[in-house]
């Protein structure tokens, strides 16, 4: 990871959280803040461990982790540009309940934990903020946690590849086999079965990693309910709390 002193309120405005304060409360934060670059794979959290970090990605992508037996792994949200990696920290919280792997590298501004959560707590524009972004994150990890019991894979991964795709707002990304079997709960060669299957429909271009949606709105009809409740949760979520 690298980092540089804090960039003037352009850069950190990346991030839609942040870009959401008030002028003079985003004054408060910006000396608090360091602008660091992350790469691909990198562990920013691993559940049970302390919080050091508070994490908001301007086009960097993270991928929040359950972990079972230390080993087992379940993909149960996805950080970008409109959130943030370490909120529960607002709520009391001193160690990570996920693991959080960068699944796309990118900058994002970074804050110390103990100096969060004392701006949380003298500063409500923040708070108010963010109890809409946590309460966006729980509706994500239920609804993800009803995909992954009742669900195919193969829509399963097309709901995956959609959320990804809006994060990022582009039809292009790279994700290998063994981050999303990592994510989806399953073995690589149920995601290769899944994504073949998607590519014979003509709706991805799926190789060695890079993917291509060919066409979203097939991949939506491909892809089970869930992806239209947890996109329509966090645009609702955003669109009351940047006003």
């Amino acid at each position: 990871m690298n980092f540089a002193a804090s960039p003037d309120v352009a850069e950190h405005n990346a991030n839609l959280l942040l870009a959401a304060l008030p002028p003079q409360e985003l004054a408060q934060v910006l000396p608090m803040l360091d602008q660091v670059h992350v790469e691909a794979g990198e562990v920013l959290g691993e559940a049970g461990k302390p919080i050091r970090y508070i994490y908001f990605p301007h086009d960097c992508l993270i991928s929040l982790l359950g972990v079972a037996g230390g080993r087992m792994t379940l993909e149960v949200g996805l950080v970008g540009r409109e959130g943030m990696l370490g909120a529960t920290v607002a709520l009391g919280h001193e160690t990570a309940q996920v693991r959080a792997v960068v699944q796309r590298p990118g900058s994002a501004s970074r804050m110390d934990s103990a100096a969060f959560r004392a701006e949380f707590a003298r500063n409500g524009a923040l708070q108010r903020v963010l109890y809409r972004y946590t309460d966006t994150l729980l509706a994500q990890a239920i609804q993800i946690a009803v995909c992954s019991r009742f669900h195919v894979l193969e829509a399963r991964l097309a709901r995956s590849l959609l959320i990804t795709r809006d994060r990022l707002q582009s039809d292009k990304f790279h994700l290998t086999h063994e981050f999303l079997a990592h994510a989806l709960g399953v073995r690589r060669v149920g995601v290769t079965k899944a994504a073949s299957a998607l590519q014979q429909q003509g709706l991805i271009i799926y190789s060695r990693g890079n993917i291509e949606i060919l066409d979203a709105e097939g991949l939506a009809a491909a892809a089970c309910t869930c992806y239209e409740i947890v996109k329509d949760a966090g645009a609702g979520a955003l669109s009351s709390a940047f006003v």
